[in-house]
């Protein structure tokens, strides 16, 4: 007869990986699966290079806050399915010529 023992796996001992939404201003969602102690910045390229869109061109952010490039999913305290939005910079804009 053969005893095997309970292997206890700790309660904090959460999934390393996270499904996160990116949300464009066209409301187009585009999903990833990453690393919670993977920098954002691996995302933020995917995405780009997804969409097309050029990295200094574009900004992300979660729950109101700009993301940082060195964040990590953990860091900034995501969940699982949360979703981070992505605003293009506006260029341009008025143009004011003082004919005095």
């Amino acid at each position: 007869m053969w005893i095997v023992p309970e292997v206890a796996v700790p309660l904090n001992d959460a999934p390393e990986h996270i499904n996160l939404k990116v949300l464009g201003q066209d409301n187009a969602v585009v999903q990833f699966k990453i690393k919670k102690h993977t920098p954002l910045k691996k995302l933020m390229n995917a995405y780009c290079e997804r969409t097309g869109l050029a990295m200094a061109t574009v900004r992300f952010r979660f729950d109101g806050q700009a993301i940082s490039e060195a964040d990590t999913p953990s860091s900034l305290e995501m969940e699982e399915g949360d979703t981070i939005e992505v605003y293009q910079q506006q260029t341009g804009g008025c143009f004011y010529f003082n004919y005095y």
